[in-house]
């Protein structure tokens, strides 16, 4: 399936309301992983149901509710009625392959965005959707599958971080982004080594290996701006809202992530553009070898076209040829094409051909 745009045909007239999973199956099973925290006091676990956590949204701690596994219809559907949530926003959570986005409603603040892994052995970008629900005084994130990058912030958390653990759920959602952001900056960072680095090979020992790997990491280029320039939207709608759920404070740290943003966009664009003079510096070069290969394939030619052409001479058949009964004649002839092609490659090198 194409990796900018997925639809199947079977989605095809789907109510946007309806509970129902769009995208591809990447967890057997569901879990639920709670960490609920304020200045004081730290409690991580994992839930067995929906309705465990439920108890912290009327607390005064920050709780963070992270879902593993977007397939089961029914504890999205439960997950809606016990955090009271627009069947619309878990319709969008299972819907894996919509483009990033952000939507406020009356509860709670919608940011869907792409976490992005990158594999150095095949040279691709993998991706996963993650969408931030900012409520009160709960978050819940949701992801395809377990593993992801924000390990560093469940360990700011654990160690009792001051800002972290006096803030709420409108600074967790930024320390997520921020991570996922910062996560871009490093992708980005390795896949432009790796392009910087083929200008050495372009120069020296251009190939078609060459030309698949630049055209590899145009694709990849293409899907990373895909995936990122959505964000930037997400981050300016984020500083024009005027929730409540989002303290004044935190939108320094919105200012932040927009800079950050503009770094990876900037360098994509960037590097977009060192692809394409170097697809054009590939065909260059080739074209100047085979301008090479012809030139000494001419040159070759001229060169042993006077031969041939005294060859041939000596190959007629006629009576009379003096030449013939000479005793030195075809020791003559040879020395002739001699000097002959001696003098033709001292000629063609005056003149620079080869």
């Amino acid at each position: 399936m194409a990796r900018l745009l997925k639809a199947k045909k079977e989605h095809i007239g789907l109510s946007p309301h309806e509970i129902y999973f769009r995208g591809e199956k990447k967890s057997d099973t569901v879990l639920l992983e709670v960490i609920d925290y304020d200045s004081e006091n730290l409690d991580e676990f994992e839930a067995k149901s929906v309705k465990e956590v439920v108890k912290f949204n009327e607390t005064s701690s920050t709780t963070w509710l992270n879902i593993y596994g977007l397939h089961d219809v029914k504890i999205m559907d439960e997950i809606a009625n016990q955090f009271e949530l627009d069947s619309l926003i878990l319709a969008d959570v299972m819907n894996t392959h919509a483009r990033p986005k952000i939507q406020e409603y009356d509860n709670c603040i919608f940011i869907s965005l792409k976490m992005l892994q990158y594999d150095e052995k095949q040279n691709r970008i993998s991706s996963e959707n993650i969408v931030i629900l900012i409520m009160e005084h709960i978050l819940l994130s949701f992801q395809e599958k377990t593993g992801d990058v924000f390990d560093p912030l469940r360990e700011r958390v654990r160690k009792s971080k001051r800002r972290i653990r006096n803030a709420g759920t409108d600074y967790l959602a930024f320390a997520l982004m921020d991570i996922i952001f910062d996560n871009y900056n490093y992708i980005i960072s390795i896949i432009g080594e790796k392009i910087e680095s083929l200008e050495v090979h372009l120069l020296n020992n251009a190939h078609e290996a060459t030309l698949e790997e630049i055209n590899n990491f145009k694709k990849e280029v293409i899907y990373l701006h895909k995936s990122i320039k959505p964000c930037r939207e997400i981050v300016i709608e984020l500083l024009k809202t005027d929730s409540e759920l989002l303290e004044d404070s935190v939108y320094v740290h919105f200012e932040d992530l927009k800079n950050n943003l503009n770094q990876a966009i900037e360098s994509l664009e960037s590097y977009r553009e060192i692809l394409s003079d170097q697809l054009m510096i590939y065909h260059t070069t080739i074209s100047s070898k085979l301008n090479d290969i012809i030139k000494f394939l001419t040159v070759f030619s001229v060169i042993f076209i006077p031969l041939t052409f005294i060859a041939g001479v000596y190959g007629t058949n006629f009576d009379v040829l003096p030449e013939l009964h000479y005793k030195y004649s075809y020791f003559i002839m040879l020395g002739v094409m001699l000097a002959l092609a001696v003098f033709m490659i001292f000629y063609f090198k005056k003149k620079k051909w080869f």
